[in-house]
Formats: C-alpha cells, sequence, structure tokens
C-alpha cells in the first residue's frame, strides 16, 4: 500500500542506495518506527517515506481537523497553520517558470527573496565545494544523501545533481520543469513536501509517535510531542467550544509543528544554524504555562551563553558542539536532540512529566519505562556534571515536582468540594453551562479562555491561573535550573500563596453559608411559633399583645412631638 511502483528504479541500484545511506541516513531513526510501519531498516528510502508520508496524512493517524471538528470553523488565517486542510492557492492566474519566480517575487515579497538567497538552498554548490576542514562539511554529505532520496522517489536522475531548492520546488514540485499557474499549481508546503528531501529528520520527528507510549496510559500514544502538536490541540474540548477563533489561533500557532517545520526552521532561510539557537524556541516554549525559555536563561546554563554564546560556531552540528564548536554550556537543542549519545529531530525519548505533572505520573515514577527515562537523562547530563550530581540534582527535581504537586492538588480538591457542595458563587442562579463539546465542571482548563455569567467563579479562575501554572512554573524552573524560578520568585512560593488565597475563599463560602443557614433556621423557628396556636384564648392573648405594643409605639411617636411642642411655646 504505502511502497508504490518506482519504475525508475531497478534492482541493482536499489542495492547501490540501500548500501550508500541505510546507516547514516537512519542511524537515529529509532526501531519502533520501522516495526509499527512494517519495514526493514535497510529498505529501499521510498518504501520508508511513502510509509510516512501516508500515516502523516491520514486522519486517523492525527491528521487534519480532528474529531471536534464540527463545533469550530477555520479563518482565514486557518490556511497557513494548517495548510493541508484549509490552503487555497491565490485566486491569480499568474504564471511563471523557476526564474520568473524570484524576479517577480523580488519584488513583491523582497524580504521572503533576499531571506531565501542567503539560504543553503539557494547556494547548493557551495556545500559541494566545501573542504574537510570546515565545521560545515557533513553537509556536503548530507546533500548526497537527499539527492539519493530524490533518486530513489523517481525525481532525479541517477547522475543528476540538485543545482537549487527554488521557490517552485517547495511550493509547485520538486524539479519542476516549465511555467506553474498560481490559482492551479501552487502549494503551501507541509512536513511530508520537507520530507521529501531531508527524509531522515522527516523520519525522526515522525518516530515521536512510536516511542512515547505511557505504560499507564497518563497521555494519549505519541503526545505531547511536536509530531503530533496540532492533534494535540483541535481534540481538545475546550480550543472547539472557544468562538473567538482568532484566540484559538493563538494556540495553533504554535502548535502546527506537525504541520510545517518553519516553527523552528524559519523561512525562507531554514538556517539549521538559527534552529539551534535558544531564541529559536522561545516564540513557543515561554510564557505562564511552559516558560522553559525564560527558567533557561536565568541558569547558570543560560548566563553562560549569554555571556559567551556569540563566540560558539552555530555552523556546527550538534554532536560536535563542544568539541570543535568552542559550546561550554548546553542549549535547548543540545540536551532535548541528544539520546544515547546520539542527536536526532525527537525530542521525547527522555521525556518523562510530560507537559505538566499529575498524580498518574507522580504515583508511577518507579515503575521501569520512567526509571530507564531518568537513567537517559543522568546520563545526558554526565556529559558534562559527576554521575553522583547528575542523579542528585534529578532525586531532588522531581521531590521538588512532587512537592509543587501536593499543594496544587490540595487546591483543586477543595475548588471540587465547593462545587459539589454548590457553594461557588452564583453556581446555583448564574453559572450558564459552557458551549459544546464542553462539560461543565469545577475548575476546569477551559475557565482560563471561556467565562459567562458566574461560570468560572473567581476561586476557580485563582485555581487555574494560579495553582495549576504555579505548578507548572515550578516543573519548568526546577528541570531547567532556574532556582528563584523554583522556590521564590515564582514556582513554589507562588502555589504558596495561591493555595492560601483559595482557602480563604473557602472559608468565607463556607462562613456565609453557615450565617444563612441560622438565619433559615432562625425565620423558620420564628414563623413556625406564631403560626402554631391552637386556641382562641391565645390567639386573643397574641392580639392583645399586638395591640398593646402599637399602642405603646404610637404613644412614643407622640410624646416627643407634645414635649417639642411645649417647649417651642415657651421660647415664644
Amino acid at each position: 500500500m504505502w511502497s508504490g511502483n518506482r519504475t525508475v528504479l531497478g534492482l541493482a541500484i536499489a542495492a547501490l542506495l540501500a548500501l550508500m545511506v541505510s546507516d547514516p541516513a537512519k542511524a537515529d531513526i529509532p526501531d519502533e518506527t520501522f516495526e509499527v510501519l512494517g519495514l526493514d531498516r535497510d529498505g529501499d528510502p521510498a518504501d520508508l517515506y511513502d510509509a510516512l508520508e501516508w500515516r502523516y496524512h491520514d486522519p486517523e493517524e492525527g491528521a487534519g481537523e480532528g474529531t471536534q471538528a464540527d463545533f469550530w470553523d477555520p479563518i482565514l488565517f486557518s490556511k497557513y497553520t494548517n495548510p493541508q486542510s484549509f490552503y487555497e492557492p491565490p485566486d491569480k492566474g499568474k504564471g511563471s517558470g523557476r526564474q520568473g519566480c524570484v524576479e517577480c517575487h523580488e519584488k513583491d515579497t523582497p524580504g521572503h527573496t533576499m531571506a531565501w538567497k542567503q539560504s543553503v538552498h539557494a547556494n547548493l554548490n557551495e556545500i559541494r565545494n566545501l573542504e574537510p576542514g570546515d565545521v560545515r562539511f557533513y553537509k556536503k554529505e548530507k546533500l548526497k544523501r537527499v539527492e539519493t532520496n530524490l533518486i530513489a522517489l523517481g525525481l532525479l536522475e541517477e547522475e543528476q545533481i540538485l543545482s537549487e531548492v527554488s521557490c517552485m520546488d517547495c511550493h509547485v514540485e520538486i524539479l519542476r520543469v516549465g511555467n506553474a499557474d498560481h490559482k492551479r499549481d501552487l502549494r503551501m508546503p507541509d512536513a511530508a513536501v520537507c520530507g521529501t528531501c531531508h527524509l531522515q529528520e522527516f523520519a525522526e520527528r515522525e518516530s515521536e509517535r512510536d516511542t512515547l507510549n505511557w505504560p499507564q496510559e497518563q497521555w494519549p500514544p505519541g503526545r505531547p510531542s511536536h509530531a503530533l502538536d496540532y492533534h494535540g490541540v483541535v481534540e481538545m474540548a475546550m480550543w472547539a467550544a472557544l468562538t473567538e477563533r482568532e484566540i484559538a489561533e493563538g494556540c495553533v500557532s504554535c502548535h502546527s509543528v506537525q504541520n510545517k517545520c518553519d516553527g523552528c526552521h524559519t523561512r525562507h532561510t531554514f538556517s539549521a544554524a538559527e534552529a539551534r539557537k535558544p531564541e529559536a524556541c522561545a516564540t513557543c516554549h515561554s510564557g505562564i504555562a511552559h516558560n522553559e525559555f525564560e527558567n533557561y536563561m536565568l541558569s547558570k546554563h543560560g548566563s553562560i551563553y549569554q555571556m559567551s554564546g556569540h563566540e560558539w560556531d552555530w555552523e556546527t552540528r550538534l554532536k560536535d558542539a563542544y568539541v570543535k564548536g568552542g559550546q561550554t554550556a548546553p542549549t535547548c537543542a543540545s540536551c532535548h536532540f541528544e539520546f544515547r549519545g546520539k542527536f536526532g529531530h525527537n525530542v521525547v525519548r527522555k521525556v518523562r512529566w510530560g507537559f505538566m505533572p499529575t498524580p498518574d505520573i507522580s504515583d508511577n515514577l518507579s515503575d521501569g519505562w520512567f526509571e530507564a527515562r531518568k537513567e537517559a537523562w543522568i546520563a545526558t547530563c554526565s556529559g558534562c556534571h559527576s554521575e553522583s550530581f547528575a542523579r542528585a540534582y534529578q532525586n531532588m527535581a522531581d521531590d521538588a515536582v512532587k512537592a509543587g504537586l501536593s499543594v496544587q492538588q490540595k487546591t483543586k480538591h477543595v475548588i471540587e468540594k465547593l462545587y459539589a457542595d454548590h457553594m461557588l458563587v452564583g453556581q446555583d442562579i448564574n453559572r450558564p453551562a459552557p458551549p459544546e463539546p464542553l462539560e461543565d465542571g469545577a475548575g476546569e482548563f477551559f475557565q482560563m479562555f471561556i467565562a459567562d455569567g458566574n461560570n468560572p467563579s473567581a476561586v476557580e479562575v485563582e485555581h487555574a491561573r494560579g495553582c495549576r501554572n504555579d505548578l507548572n512554573q515550578l516543573y519548568k524552573a526546577v528541570m531547567h535550573v532556574s532556582p528563584g524560578g523554583w522556590a521564590y520568585s515564582e514556582g513554589w512560593s507562588s502555589l504558596v500563596e495561591c493555595y492560601a488565597r483559595v482557602m480563604d475563599s473557602d472559608t468565607r463560602s463556607r462562613e456565609i453559608a453557615e450565617i444563612k443557614a441560622r438565619l433559615a433556621d432562625i425565620e423558620q423557628k420564628s414563623e413556625f411559633s406564631l403560626l402554631d396556636i391552637d386556641s382562641n384564648v391565645q390567639r386573643a392573648s397574641i392580639g392583645g399583645l399586638g395591640g398593646a405594643l402599637m399602642l405603646v409605639g404610637m404613644a412614643g411617636l407622640l410624646l416627643p412631638r407634645r414635649r417639642f411642642d411645649s417647649n417651642d411655646a415657651g421660647d415664644d
């Protein structure tokens, strides 16, 4: 089903291709991916690409709009965050050849064109002419691998070389000859288009689906990851229910790495050197609930980067960064791309706590699956630190996260109890149900984004924006070695503060409820004591008492008036 018919290839060159690229091209593609796809590691690159591309575009495997699509509509910008589902070419009949694209866009979009002109794509001959002493020399072999992939796919003749990668190759068809029409032929490239040439990187990234299978089903298979980050968002009821779609696009502007590669490799330079710098990660890995970048920059690692990073050679590939590139501190890429000494685009093989801490993760950290990943992290850290130091820090970090999780769970249970007891402000008189497909609940994630009446109540917002995010900030800070971020400035101290505010709200709500109950009881007793009269004598007595009280009241009103009148007369 996946392999397709490749008439341009004979059995003879298939063996040659396998010899040329199987080991180096597939060195860091995990075994799990070949097993899931039913492929031999030493097989034809075309078979690997076909299998990956078929799965990548399959809605059953996470492509497209997801199962909540009936509850939301795309907006115009959606075609850029999910081009495979929503992109429509411009309604223009322009047609041009390869050089014509460049000439026209030099006038229409000079920024994009100049970025491309400075890219490797526009200067492949520079790569061919690299000398062994150049730290970029590895790209020469990578270019050969790209050409081999294209030969295997029938897109390049066996002796043909790739002279450049220009507009036409990505936005119409690789090695397209002749003119192309905007309206008829134009496409917005997705990750599979990039994978046509960059098969190894595409396969590494896609392998995240196959290497993140939580033992107690804490997360769905393959998540959270870059490979399924868009799928993870569109399957969220909160995201689908949000009527302000321009706000929802803020989520998928980051959660679109699944759909395209320019989240890390900014178009149109697509620079590997740029993507190795921490700032490349900062656009998305920052902010209130996932402030990895801020914590990294405030760590000693980040301090060294800020002081010395300008002296490092960012063109050096990751595995040589310390020895040949002058790197003296870790970066996002050097830690998260590494697994057992190899570097690749699968960044989830050491994931343990996921996006945020939860009890079903905390309670199972002794499971062998989690322990193996912890050992992999200790090995990574031991590249600079002693094994003893790395292990001590990992143990401390886990315990710190557990401590924070304990406080956050206490506040969550308080909110849930208030909800169960119908004691949230306005709960019984002004709490509209959330929009479909959401279901109401206490302290839910959607309450950071959707509000109507007293849904959410202020204490629920306190929990969502405070305790929940404070826990995540503690987790991100301790794992990225920012002491103030987990202990004092944010994290733990903020979490304790949030807990105190939630407990105050709980106490006030219960005190008010108790006062209301007592008043209601007094009113009820008073009502029954007056109405429980079973004889004419009692009724007459009550009536007489009432009449006497009325007379006394009238006298009280009249007597001061008389005294006032008397005094007035005397003064005259």
